[in-house]
């Protein structure tokens, strides 16, 4: 429904059948898309996804809303919130806990 992202992370927004597994969405989408990426030298030297991938689900009455935020990455973050920043204000309103070092690398 909607691609997005800025310079260090990128943000997918998706209906998904409830049989479907996001883990083997996700692992689909990083395997084919380094595969193109490296294919077609996209980025100097060799491209790799980080491990992991975070999760959010939204109800359908957000989807105009969630939607926005995805395609407006690039002007939510200037002179915002870091992708560091808005990823934990995300777990912590989500009300997912979580240990630092199973946390991204991330990069300012």
């Amino acid at each position: 429904m909607a691609i997005g992202g800025y310079k260090d992370h990128v943000h997918l927004f998706f209906e998904l059948h409830p049989t479907a597994s996001v883990s083997d969405l996700i692992e689909k989408i990083k395997a084919s898309s380094s595969k193109w990426i490296n294919d077609n030298k996209k980025f100097p030297g060799h491209f790799e996804w980080q491990r992991g991938y975070g999760g959010f689900s939204y109800s359908k009455s957000q989807r105009n809303m969630v939607i926005q935020y995805v395609m407006t990455q690039e002007e939510h973050h200037k002179d915002k919130l870091s992708f560091k920043e808005e990823y934990l204000k995300m777990l912590n309103d989500f009300g997912i806990e979580f240990e630092n070092a199973y946390l991204f690398e991330f990069y300012d």
